[in-house]
């Protein structure tokens, strides 16, 4: 529709009668109650010269700030945090009948066979978690990590499994997580994005800029991806000819120019804009200085395994912890290469996986630890896991390789938390001895979601925002929060 149209069909009776909360009957109510609040519905007042000055949340938070490692692909849990001794037991047996009927995999069919894990687990920290040998570094910070062995979900492909996890949605055009965070707090930092993404082994994650995305939050919202090779932030430099001083000019004149077209329009995006010009000259100062990891020390440096320079995960963990030093509300890091099947050396259960966690475990472990040693870790939650499981038997295509690898399995799989208010050494949720579903305290995605919006002082069936005419929320219209999982 064209915008001054629409523009002018907001301003009929019939669109005052409609939007006054549920009518006048609301109006009325409102008035009789001496209250205002019927009218809010759940949406955040948002500042349009300055839509992310800070927010308060619904109540006392005990995370300030969010890191979430998305391990894209999704690893397999048998072989990393769950360990299951009676399947390594039965490994090549054929799978039970129960366990296949009516089900559909991704690429497997017929009568796979069991696959016990190949790595060894020892138990670790005074909690007793079992961690394998495939993550070395987990082993001395287990008693950080909240691990949740109950995890379940419907969806059982890439995307929308990922697009559910981050929008509360299997499909695309939904707020996500980072989004919905930073509409509801704002941040702390007003030269720095509130929602930074990194992205490591240079794939975009599975939802692509969906999972990153604002749907129909005002785009301030939505993450900036920033690169730790190269210009942090592409775009934001200079164009060549173009000074300090008349890139300011420039944008003072964009900014006249949106300032009568938001008068004449009353379009939010139209003020949208005007922030994010000013956001960008901003940032060309305060970005490359907060993106420089070679200030760090060297010791630091070879903590996380970060090389100046470079791109890569480790690189990206470091920034991490510098952005949310600054007052960077949410960092999202994702990394590919997590899809195990067993189709190639690199993605067995083996050499591939040791391969694959030598790189990430390292500066996960560094990560915590640099948290906690700066006094950051308390009200810094840690997120990390992938979009589902892994099965508990060989893929199908790969039966026949020496190659060891899994099938996509969305009925339980393992996430862990640390830091910003959760127990420290808590294994929550148990499944069954081979693996195959959850027998104990099943966590839905949205209950996750309702957890993480908890820890940040929200209420998550309040945070809300009104689009074609209903009010949408993160955990869509489910999600309860797990009490269990708090510190």
């Amino acid at each position: 529709m064209n915008p001054m149209n629409s523009f002018l069909q907001n301003q009929t009776r019939r669109h005052f009668l409609s939007d006054s909360g549920i009518g006048l009957g609301a109006i009325a109510l409102s008035t009789m109650a001496g209250s205002s609040d019927i009218a809010a519905a759940g949406d955040i007042p948002i500042n349009s010269m300055n839509p992310m000055e800070q927010r308060q949340p619904h109540m006392d938070a005990r995370a300030k700030r969010v890191i979430y490692l998305h391990l894209t692909g999704s690893p397999p849990n048998l072989d990393i945090y769950d360990y299951k001794p009676e399947l390594v037991r039965r490994t090549g047996q054929e799978c039970p009948e129960e366990f296949l009927k009516g089900r559909t995999f991704a690429f497997t069919s017929g009568v796979p066979k069991l696959l016990g894990t190949p790595r060894k687990f020892v138990q670790c920290g005074e909690s007793g978690s079992w961690l394998s040998d495939a993550v070395p570094n987990f082993h001395g910070i287990a008693d950080e990590m909240c691990f949740v062995h109950s995890m379940y979900t419907e969806q059982f492909n890439h995307a929308p499994a990922e697009l559910l996890i981050y929008t509360g949605s299997p499909r695309s055009g939904r707020p996500s997580l980072g989004s919905w965070v930073t509409y509801g707090l704002g941040t702390e930092n007003q030269d720095l994005p509130g929602f930074v993404v990194l992205i490591s082994s240079g794939v975009q994650p599975n939802g692509g800029a969906n999972s990153y995305g604002s749907g129909f939050l005002p785009s301030v919202f939505q993450g900036v991806q920033c690169r730790s090779k190269g210009d942090p932030v592409l775009y934001a430099s200079d164009p060549a000819g173009m000074d300090r001083g008349l890139r300011r000019r420039s944008l003072d004149t964009l900014k006249q120019l949106n300032e009568i077209q938001a008068g004449q329009l009353g379009h939010p995006e139209t003020l949208t804009r005007i922030a994010q010009y000013e956001l960008a000259y901003r940032m060309q100062a305060s970005v490359p200085e907060v993106m420089d990891i070679s200030k760090e020390t060297k010791e630091t440096q070879e903590q996380y395994g970060a090389v100046p320079g470079e791109s890569s995960f480790a690189n990206n963990c470091l920034l991490a912890r510098r952005l949310v030093e600054q007052g960077v509300r949410y960092v999202q890091l994702f990394d590919w290469g997590w899809d195990f099947h067993g189709t190639g050396p690199g993605e067995g259960l083996t050499e591939g996986l040791t391969n694959k966690w030598a790189k990430t475990d390292k500066p996960i472990a560094a990560l915590i630890r640099d948290l906690k040693q700066r006094g950051l870790l308390n009200d810094t939650l840690i997120i990390c896991g992938g979009e589902f499981g892994r099965t508990p038997f060989r893929e199908g295509r790969t039966a026949a390789s020496k190659v060891l690898g899994r099938d996509h399995y969305p009925d339980c799989f393992t996430m862990w938390m640390a830091g910003g208010g959760v127990r420290g050494g808590c294994n929550y949720g148990q499944t069954d001895e081979l693996g195959f579903g959850v027998v104990e305290n099943k966590v839905h995605i949205h209950d996750l979601q309702a957890t993480i919006m908890h820890l940040l002082g929200f209420k998550h069936e309040q945070l809300t925002h009104r689009f074609q005419g209903r009010d949408y929320r993160l955990t869509d219209v489910h999600g309860h929060v797990v009490e269990a999982l708090l510190g």
